[in-house]
């Protein structure tokens, strides 16, 4: 997958696409319905109002995506980097044990996730290369899944358990404790790992491609990075 001249793939978010549509758009909607509202018979004030609001919705949903990144994944011969907003994280080829799309049971039924999880060989070196600002964002936004596999005999796959909260302290493999937000993501990663089989999660939104073609993507980088290291130690 890699070339000569070619030393990263960079990953689109589809969730951010269309920012400028999405503007142009609701001032559309705005001037549509500020002119409904001004012109038109009172019989036609509130679909007026209807109009601009979800003219402002569309703005608010343009201005939102403009503020992503201009990519959300990039692909280099070292590391695989997601950006967000909030900061980003940093995983280098040989930490990837395994890619995949998480599966939770519900009822007597296996279900895929919108996620595309990460399952590493040492989370302990994902912690150094992470932001601390993403890390906050993260602890929130994974919530949910701490909620999955928690009781076998949950009907809908999704049952609060006793644990929603992290610990404030966490053990590195080598004996050394970490302390604040970073800890409470390292045991984050330990509690998804043991129920998802993952470290890292991202949402399928972030992809610019189906989950399963972007598994090969990842699988054909790793391919090609192998026999690119055999063939410098063979020469």
């Amino acid at each position: 997958m890699y070339g000569d001249n070619q030393d990263s793939i960079f990953i689109k978010a589809s969730s951010s696409s269309n920012g400028v549509v999405s503007i142009l758009v609701g001032c559309g909607l705005i001037l549509l319905g500020t002119i409904v509202i001004a012109f038109l018979p009172q019989l036609f004030f509130l679909p007026g109002v209807f109009i601009v609001s979800g003219g402002i919705v569309g703005l608010i949903i343009g201005w939102f995506k403009l503020r992503e990144p201009n990519y959300s994944l990039e692909i280099t011969k070292e590391h695989i980097v997601y950006h967000h907003r909030r900061g980003k994280w940093r995983i280098h080829w040989d930490n990837i044990q395994r890619v995949d799309v998480p599966r939770v049971t519900k009822g007597i039924e296996t279900v895929e996730l919108e996620m595309l999880g990460f399952r590493l060989k040492d989370s302990d070196t994902f912690l150094d290369d992470i932001s601390m600002r993403l890390i906050t964002h993260l602890l929130l936004e994974q919530r949910p899944l701490v909620m999955h596999n928690v009781d076998p005999n949950c009907a809908t796959g999704r049952c609060y358990g006793d644990d929603m909260i992290e610990d404030e302290t966490y053990t590195r493999q080598d004996g050394t404790q970490v302390k604040g937000v970073t800890a409470m993501f390292g045991n984050r990663m330990l509690k998804l790992k043991e129920r998802l089989g993952y470290d890292v999660f991202i949402s399928t939104n972030e992809l610019d491609r189906s989950p399963q073609e972007f598994i090969q993507l990842i699988k054909d980088c790793q391919e090609t990075l192998i026999q690119q290291r055999l063939s410098n130690q063979s020469g």
